[in-house]
């Protein structure tokens, strides 16, 4: 019964925000006591920093105990072995490991390893590699728990199997870590249906399993559904998937709204995820999901309430903060825009397109939330949250997040697409050259 309760709270892979989704927002200050508190104290003895580093370690390491549902409940661990290394099914090699969008840390591979790809001597296209790479602590987000005899006995998930990629130096999806980006290669839906036991999962949301593994198929690389596990709602009423993108988790400080309609801020959101979504064992409580109307999976499961002990989570959130705060947006790489035009596009920016009323710099955000109508977009997603609202999104390394569309659903395939709806829900009126000017300005945030 305790399973098929976890079992709900599904796939968060991973958010998201996403809904990529661990994100977040606000500063070590007076406002977040308990932050407050472990910063002043490491303020004292010179620790700042290694708070950030425990919270890098945490970011990329830590599983908050999630192997009980990844491994206990959907046997993932035994999907990635494959029937002939005593799991079940074909098994997962790197090479198909890497086609999900699964990343490799390069710069932590043994020398040994190395040599054996570049000269072939090692099989990518055998599951027990994928073994031996998780063994290794070098498959990005992704913990094995081993035992005595090195032998894996669980795997587990961490904040930067949704929110950290690679910058694919060494070959397509192994390379350097770059954290806080947005996994948009990573489809969630695909590695949740490796699963011999997606049934529990089916009971709580009240479908049959084959439903469950088609609505997880819609989602997609790059896309996760964090709400689904809370109100039910697989899809949008246009009949397209109910998913979103995973977001940035950089360039957060100074950002008190987290997620795309703001939920709330990093702290909060990072508990969210941690236990929600990634299945992890903590504490976390919020009453608006206590609502039978609006989020009946959440109340029929009681995630409103959840309590475990240890609670291996909510000690953890100050350090993880501040190591996302630490985390500045990335610059665009030279030779990706016009810089003459960029300028242009600036002045445009904050002047004629009106951009800056709402993404003001330097945070380039207003930390205000917004009616679905200012915007000219439907409520959908914003009426799941408490909120009601969208958020407006941080600007800074927009380029990272060019993969899958922009909005929080990627309805907007390209940064034209975006200049020309607001050109047409404000009336601004752009030229065509000032429209091109305001792009080439965007693609240097």
């Amino acid at each position: 019964m305790k399973y098929k309760k976890r079992a709900l709270m599904l796939a968060s892979v991973i958010f998201t925000a996403v809904v990529t989704f661990v994100q977040c927002s606000k500063d070590l200050d007076e406002e977040d006591p308990a932050s407050a508190k472990i910063l002043e104290q490491n303020k004292g003895n010179g620790k700042h920093k290694s708070l950030v580093e425990e919270g890098k370690h945490i970011f990329r390491y830590d599983s908050f105990g999630s192997e009980e549902f990844w491994s206990g409940l959907l046997h993932i661990d035994k999907a990635i072995a494959g029937a002939k290394n005593g799991g079940f099914g074909p098994g997962v090699s790197p090479a198909t490991a890497l086609a999900v969008g699964l990343k490799v840390d390069a710069e932590v591979l043994p020398s040994a390893v190395v040599a054996g790809i570049q000269s072939g001597a090692i099989d990518l296209n055998d599951p027990a590699t994928t073994l031996e790479l998780i063994k290794l602590d070098v498959v990005v987000g992704v913990k094995g728990v081993l035992d005595d005899g090195g032998n894996i006995l669980s795997v587990g998930i961490t904040c930067a199997v949704c929110h950290s990629t690679v910058d694919n130096s060494f070959a397509p999806g192994i390379g350097k870590r770059l954290d806080g980006w947005p996994n948009r290669d990573l489809n969630v839906g695909t590695i949740i249906s490796l699963t011999d036991n997606a049934q529990p999962i089916a009971d709580m949301l009240h479908v049959f399993e084959g439903t469950l593994r088609s609505v997880l198929s819609m989602w997609g690389p790059g896309k996760f559904a964090a709400v689904l596990f809370m109100d039910g709602k697989a899809l949008r009423p246009d009949g397209k998937v109910a998913a979103n993108l995973l977001p940035a988790a950089f360039g957060l400080k100074g950002i008190d709204l987290t997620t795309y309609t703001g939920w709330g801020d990093i702290t909060y959101w990072n508990a969210f995820v941690a236990n929600l979504e990634m299945h992890g064992k903590g504490n976390f409580s919020d009453p608006r999901l206590n609502d039978p109307v609006k989020y009946p999976i959440a109340f029929e499961n009681q995630f409103y309430n959840v309590i475990n002990s240890p609670d291996l989570i909510t000690s953890k959130l100050p350090a993880l903060r501040a190591y996302q705060h630490s985390l500045d947006a990335p610059k665009p790489p030279r030779g990706s825009f016009d810089p003459m035009k960029a300028g242009k596009g600036k002045a445009l920016f904050l002047t004629k397109a009106k951009c800056a009323t709402c993404h003001t710099p330097p945070l380039l955000a207003d930390n205000v939330l917004h009616a679905a109508d200012e915007i000219g977009i439907d409520d959908f997603e914003a009426m799941r949250s408490p909120t009601g609202k969208y958020r407006t999104t941080p600007l800074g390394g927009l380029f990272t997040r060019a993969k899958g569309g922009y909005y929080h659903d990627g309805r907007f395939e390209t940064l034209s697409d975006v200049i020309n709806h607001y050109d047409d829900h404000l009336a601004l009126r752009l030229t065509t050259s000032e429209k091109q000017n305001l792009e080439e300005y965007l693609k240097s945030l």
